[in-house]
C-alpha cells in the first residue's frame, strides 16, 4: 500500500530497543513528496506504551522527513502555533503505519520563536540503557544542530508559510 492524500493511517513511535512507545490512532495524509510527509489530526486518540490513552486537544500538523533525524509537530493553539520537535529516525511507511524511532531529545518552540531543549537527562539515561552507538549519538547531536538552525532562521515550517494552508486543507477534508 502506498500513501496518498486523504488517507487515514496510524503513527507508531518506537524506542531504540524496538519497543512500541506511543500510537496515534489516526492521522490524515495531507502531502507527500520525496523528502517530507505532512499529516494532520485533531482530537485523535493516543495510546501510551503502558496502555494509558488520551486525546489530543488542539489541531496538529505533523512534518515527517525521510532524510532528516527529526519530526516536527505544529500545534495550532488559540495564542499561536507551538512546535514540538522530536529527535528521531527518518520515518518509514510499511503499509501499516507511519513509523519512527524516538530518540528522547525534544525541542519546544513558542509562538515568539523562543525555544527550549527538553529531555536531555532522558536521552543520557536511554543512551546508556539501550546502548546507543557512537554513530547514533553523533547523528542525533548533528541533527539537533540542523533543527536549531532551522528554528533560528525561521525555515519551513517555522516560518508559518504553509501550516495554516495545511490546516485549512485538513478542515476541508473533514467537513463532511
Amino acid at each position: 500500500m502506498k500513501l496518498s492524500t486523504g488517507m487515514h493511517v496510524p503513527i507508531h513511535s518506537y524506542k531504540h530497543n524496538k519497543r512500541l512507545h506511543r500510537i496515534w490512532k489516526k492521522t490524515t495524509i495531507l502531502s507527500e513528496d520525496q523528502h517530507c510527509l505532512v499529516t494532520g489530526h485533531h482530537r485523535t486518540r493516543v495510546i501510551e506504551h503502558d496502555g494509558r490513552s488520551w486525546h489530543t486537544k488542539e489541531p496538529a500538523i505533523c512534518y515527517f522527513y525521510n532524510d532528516l533525524w527529526f519530526n516536527i509537530i505544529g500545534m495550532l493553539k488559540k495564542d499561536g502555533v507551538y512546535f514540538y520537535c522530536n529527535l528521531s529516525s527518518p520515518y518509514l511507511f510499511d503499509g501499516e503505519a507511519v513509523k519512527y524511532i524516538d530518540y528522547d531529545l525534544d525541542v519546544k518552540v513558542f509562538p515568539d520563536g523562543n525555544y527550549i531543549i527538553l529531555d536531555e537527562k532522558e536521552y543520557n539515561v536511554h543512551s546508556d540503557k539501550m546502548c546507543y552507538s557512537e554513530e547514533i549519538d553523533d547523528i542525533i547531536k548533528a541533527q539537533l544542530d540542523v533543527l536549531l538552525e532551522r528554528i533560528k532562521k525561521k525555515e519551513k515550517p517555522f516560518d508559518l508559510s504553509d501550516i495554516h494552508l495545511y490546516y485549512d486543507q485538513y478542515k476541508r477534508m473533514h467537513k463532511r
